[in-house]
């Protein structure tokens, strides 16, 4: 039988409409091969970040720091940041090269390699809180700051199709958590998450 598995390719990642590309990615596959381990979900939630006139946005106005240069990037890399010094935060790159357009994933629903997401994470059952958020979601999949840049059509963390659509019906948008410095731009409905789908983060 033929594998349905499709890796994402490099078009699916250049599109320009960085909201449009947040949605395709609901239904999708995150997974990463980490110290010989691999450990997969499904993308239930998402923010998108319009790159520099987005307020809200590591590349705000053109700033660019040895930080967010992989923001800048031609599409289909990781940018990964620490959060609070503690947490780290998995973005896909999008749009063409010198257009900082990201994609925070915020949650999977997890799928394989369970156990190994339960020890890295210190935890003894699977509960939502597991893959939900996206530094739970990091630690969950092992993805740390040194895979910031990573090209995304390589064999360590990459993102598949598993023949899975999310129909718009099924799409909530909301403002996005945790960015009411941004001013007005706070207020776009850039997030968006499966209807029904546990594996949520909590505003």
């Amino acid at each position: 039988m033929k594998n349905k598995f499709q890796k994402l390719l490099i078009d699916f990642y250049l599109r320009n409409d960085v909201t449009q590309v947040s949605k395709d990615l609901l239904g999708k596959f995150l997974i990463t091969n980490i110290d010989g381990i691999k450990t997969s979900g499904m993308i239930t939630e998402v923010e998108a970040y319009n790159g520099i006139t987005d307020k809200a946005s590591h590349a705000f106005g053109g700033r660019r720091t040895a930080r967010t240069e992989a923001m800048y990037s031609t599409g289909g890399v990781a940018y990964v940041y620490l959060c609070y010094g503690i947490h780290h935060l998995f973005n896909v790159v999008t749009n063409e090269k010198n257009i900082p357009h990201a994609v925070l994933i915020r949650a999977i629903e997890p799928v394989n390699g369970i156990d190994e997401m339960l020890r890295r994470r210190n935890m003894n059952t699977l509960q939502p809180r597991l893959t939900s958020g996206p530094g739970s979601m990091s630690a969950a999949l092992g993805i740390k700051v040194s895979e910031s840049g990573l090209d995304l059509t390589g064999n360590k963390i990459f993102i598949e199709d598993r023949g899975i659509l999310i129909e718009e019906e099924n799409i909530f948008s909301t403002k996005r958590i945790g960015v009411d410095y941004a001013e007005e731009d706070s207020l776009l409905n850039y997030r968006f998450y499966i209807k029904g789908n546990k594996f949520i983060s909590k505003p």
